[in-house]
């Protein structure tokens, strides 16, 4: 991988850092050896696409009500009290 490449990536990358953020990250990613700088690279490009929405992690599901009928069922007599709870209700 070209150096001048991979900073050029993360350049284009980090418009939203002040100059001062940007320098310091930089500074680190040029310390890094060049299998890390490889993986650094990647993951900037995964942040980009999940920034512009092409990526949607599966954490991010919408949910829909009522999707589940008859999936799950109750044990008899779970909305009763409990027995520790009696001197309280």
């Amino acid at each position: 991988m070209n150096g001048n490449n991979f900073l050029g990536k993360i350049e284009l990358l980090s418009e939203n850092i002040s100059m001062i953020e940007e320098k310091e990250i930089l500074k680190q990613i040029q310390q890094l050896p060049e299998k890390l700088k490889q993986e650094v690279l990647r993951y900037a490009e995964f942040l980009q696409k999940k920034n512009e929405g092409q990526i949607q992690l599966p954490g991010n599901k919408t949910r829909k009500a009522g999707s589940a009928p008859g999936k799950y069922k109750l044990a008899p007599g779970f909305n009763e009290p409990l027995e520790d709870f009696k001197e309280y209700v």
